[in-house]
């Protein structure tokens, strides 16, 4: 593999073997991967040979390794030329994304109640792995109106106000979902899990604005120093999960009768048009209307804690998945082509006056959540009009050690203690939980954040530190 440094913060991979493009990797010098010890440029160049890619497979700043795909793998297929849909450029946590709520309070008035406001939390906030969710849906009619509605039905249910739609991707609904689609045992999966966090990575963050970059795009976007938020950061569970899982077999199995050879069987995928792929978008489409709901649900949760402890609302910001497949109209080659454009653990992020950002944010473009580790700093960020990678950037820091590996160094009661230290309340589900998420587990988020910014994929606004987390 010949990687060259091209620009600052832009490495390439030459185009070689069956590789139809070639790979570009928006990184430091240091959060490069080694390519010795870290399979993720492999990877990159792999997705690189998929049938109908173009112009590069991309890689953002927090790229490691993942399931076919890289984790922070962006690329886009030509549907007009063949082009394929892989549900290992999604992920198995369909429309895993990130929102966050902003308050009235500063941090100096919660400061005497936020330990209330975590106990409250821990309650309130079902999470680990298998757990119920704080919405009993009745049967399945219920469960197909959330796959089909999203957030938009659960607004619609009484969870939620209507300017909650107006601030999330796709207004809170992703068309194209079909019930008819799902596995009954994603069904099942999904049934009893709708407003839960699950575990892993997946977090509730209560937060405070530390630093503002942009004042006009964080005066808009309602932040100032000190500004008290929430970041939730879940997808769609069980259910999404189960649904990768079916599609990644089904396609494994018929991709050969549409002449698809890959260079690893992760890269299962078969052309958008053909029935096996739109049966894949229409169900990958409806977890990511699960997934949206079920963070509009636990919104809710968080909103009824503040409403009781601090007496004040809480308003959503923005709502933005970063494991999805979207059909989206972008310029290859000096003319606008239809292109599925897969990001997995990688952040849509468009640019001032785009048709899709909110009206009020029109003028500052799409806010960009990007969360760090535990214990460390989140960022808001806002599109940029000359985005090279299909308006995509990272999705958060990026893991260095596998969660085995942490877990096997780590002593979570000490953890625990040393984050509590830190100004930093924790209410963990599990101390294998917690210890799988230590902040040394994963990349430095400031100089993910710093590439992101510097490679032109985003620009910052604010900078975010914990003050509390509910963990699986």
């Amino acid at each position: 593999m010949k990687i060259i440094e091209e620009a600052p913060y832009r490495f390439r991979i030459e185009q070689e073997g069956a590789m139809r493009v070639p790979g570009i990797v928006f990184a430091s010098r240091s959060l490069l991967p080694d390519e010795h010890a870290d399979m993720a440029l492999v990877q990159v160049a792999n997705v690189a040979t998929l049938p109908g890619i173009v112009r590069a497979s991309y890689a953002m700043p927090d790229v490691h390794w993942g399931y076919g795909f890289p984790i922070g793998g962006v690329a886009a297929t030509d549907i007009d030329a063949d082009g394929v849909v892989s549900p290992g450029g999604v992920g198995f946590d369909i429309s895993c994304g990130v929102r966050l709520l902003v308050s009235n309070l500063d941090r100096e008035r919660l400061q005497s109640k936020i330990r209330a406001v975590m106990d409250r939390l821990d309650v309130a906030i079902p999470r680990g792995v298998g757990t119920k969710g704080v919405w009993r849906l009745p049967n399945r009619g219920v469960l197909e109106d959330v796959l089909t509605g999203g957030a938009r039905f659960a607004v619609q249910q009484g969870h939620g106000v209507a300017r909650d739609l107006q601030r999330c991707e796709d207004g809170g609904m992703l068309k194209g979902a079909d019930a008819a689609m799902v596995s009954e045992r994603a069904i099942e999966r999904g049934l009893g899990q709708i407003g839960s966090l699950g575990s892993g990575n997946h977090f509730l963050e209560v937060q405070a604005v530390e630093r503002v970059y942009d004042t006009t795009a964080a005066t808009q976007m309602g932040l100032s120093e000190g500004t008290v938020c929430v970041m939730i950061h879940t997808g769609s569970r069980g259910l999404g999960h189960q649904i990768c899982t079916d599609h990644v077999h089904q396609m494994g199995n018929t991709m050969g009768r549409y002449g698809i050879q890959v260079p690893d069987r992760q890269l299962a995928c078969v052309p958008v048009r053909s029935p096996e792929g739109q049966a894949y978008l229409a169900a990958m489409a409806a977890a990511a209307n699960y997934g949206r709901a079920n963070r509009q649900l636990l919104t809710e949760a968080t909103r009824r804690v503040f409403e009781k402890q601090t007496a004040t609302s809480l308003d959503l910001l923005y709502d933005v998945s970063h494991n999805l497949a979207k059909i989206e109209e972008h310029p290859v080659d000096g003319q606008m082509r239809t292109l599925c454009v897969h990001r997995k653990g990688a952040t849509r992020s468009l640019p001032p006056h785009h048709p899709e950002v909110p009206t009020e944010l029109a003028a500052v473009g799409q806010p960009v959540l990007i969360p760090g580790t535990m214990g460390t700093a989140s960022y808001v960020l806002a599109g940029v009009p000359d985005n090279p990678a299909f308006f995509s950037t990272a999705h958060g820091a990026g893991r260095v050690q596998s969660r085995h590996q942490a877990a096997r160094h780590t002593n979570a009661e000490a953890l625990s203690r040393s984050l509590e230290d830190a100004g930093v309340l924790v209410r963990g589900k599990s101390r294998k939980g917690l210890a799988e998420e230590k902040p040394e587990a994963y990349k430095d988020i400031d100089a993910v954040i710093e590439t992101s910014h510097l490679a032109g994929l985003a620009r910052k606004v604010a900078r975010l530190i914990p003050l509390g987390v509910v963990k699986g």
